[in-house]
């Protein structure tokens, strides 16, 4: 039996990409995240700005404030849409590359077993072998 798995650059190959996709995964969940706290922040600003209006210039101040928050939150909103497309997707390459290498772990953890079992029926027969030699000097010992 060969006691190299013969898949083992195979798998080698397989585990890098899944470190790959697992990396890309970390950095879409990572922008994902943050731009959910900037629209959570840019809310936040948006409902604590309630300041007193004392004329009418202040008046179209706030109003041009409140359009231009509305937009940036707008703005953040598509941004959130999309990191998060983008999170789905490195997500599904990742359970991809993950469903490619377990296959050929689970194929080396079966040739390691199989490498094993031989090493184990190898010895046991040494060992059975040097039993019945010695137990047929013995009884050649006996005999004489």
């Amino acid at each position: 039996m060969n006691r190299q798995f013969p898949l083992a650059g195979l798998l080698r190959l397989r585990q890098l990409q899944q470190d790959q996709a697992a990396t890309g995964l970390a950095g879409a969940r990572s922008r994902s995240s943050s731009v959910r706290a900037r629209e959570a922040a840019a809310r936040r600003d948006l409902a604590e700005g309630d300041a007193p209006v004392s004329g009418s210039a202040s008046l179209r101040a706030v109003a041009a404030a409140r359009s231009s928050s509305h937009s940036m939150l707008a703005d953040l909103q598509n941004l959130s849409r999309i990191a998060e497309t983008e999170e789905a997707t490195a997500r599904q390459e990742f359970i991809a590359a993950r469903t490619r290498s377990v296959g050929l772990e689970k194929l080396q953890a079966r040739h390691d077993a199989e490498v094993l079992t031989a090493d184990l029926r190898a010895e046991q027969s040494a060992l059975d072998e040097i039993a019945s030699t010695v137990w047929h000097r013995e009884e050649q010992e006996v005999r004489s």
